[in-house]
């Protein structure tokens, strides 16, 4: 018998060992492995939200809106109130037919012109063409404001003329120097119908010397002045 089974020794049963390769080394983990594991990956079960996309952007997220488009919604909205806003004249001063020799005196001087209802209108529908109407507008509101003889009547339409024509938050903003600007805010503080004087004076410069001469080669009043000629002609 052999000195193994008397002595109680049994094999190991082969088919339930397990084969030993040596000793499992620890899983590492490198730096750049961990500071690229995004939360997502860490924690499956939550979603992060996405960061605000930047302003200069086309598309933004629900929580991102792009200062440039909100910027300039706010814009239109400020230069729509301020355009619906009524008048202090009518759009159009009401006069008749000019003949021809109205027409042509136009040409002579500046002050016939600007003393001629209808040489006003003209001249107003050219400036439009170069989107300079408010000059006009605001000589015109300057004249009615000195036809004005009511304390109250005055100091709404001075508010209104210096909320449309000077202030530098309005659309038809004037050009006006410092000196003048500091005048018309001292005045301001109790306007009289003369309030406006020197700055009305200084755009009827500024009409006379740049825009007048540009008037007078302009498409307008040659049609103008050849269609009165012919209309004379006919007759």
């Amino acid at each position: 018998m052999c000195l193994r089974k008397r002595n109680g020794y049994r094999p190991p049963d082969r088919s339930n060992a397990k084969i030993y390769t040596g000793p499992v080394p620890t899983e590492r983990e490198s730096p750049m492995g961990r500071s690229d594991q995004s939360p997502s990956r860490a924690q499956p079960g939550r979603t992060t939200q996405r960061p605000n996309a930047c302003c200069f952007c086309w598309c933004c997220c629900c929580s991102c809106s792009c200062l440039t488009v909100r910027n300039e919604e706010e814009r239109r909205r400020r230069r729509k109130s301020q355009e619906t806003r009524m008048e202090t004249i009518p759009n159009c001063e009401a006069c008749t037919k000019p003949t021809m020799e109205e027409i042509r005196m136009w040409a002579q001087s500046f002050d016939k012109l600007m003393k001629n209802p209808a040489g006003r209108n003209v001249f107003r529908e050219f400036l439009r063409t170069e989107y300079s109407e408010e000059n006009m507008l605001f000589w015109l509101s300057c004249e009615d404001l000195k036809q004005e003889i009511s304390k109250s009547s005055i100091e709404e339409k001075a508010r209104i003329i210096y909320e449309d024509y000077v202030s530098i938050l309005s659309p038809k903003e004037v050009s006006l120097d410092s000196r003048v600007r500091e005048v018309i805010n001292k005045k301001m503080a109790d306007p009289t119908p003369h309030t406006f004087e020197d700055a009305q004076l200084q755009i009827y410069t500024l009409m006379h010397r740049d825009s007048y001469p540009r008037f007078l080669n302009s498409n307008i009043y040659r049609n103008l002045v050849q269609g009165s000629s012919r209309t004379s002609s006919e007759s």
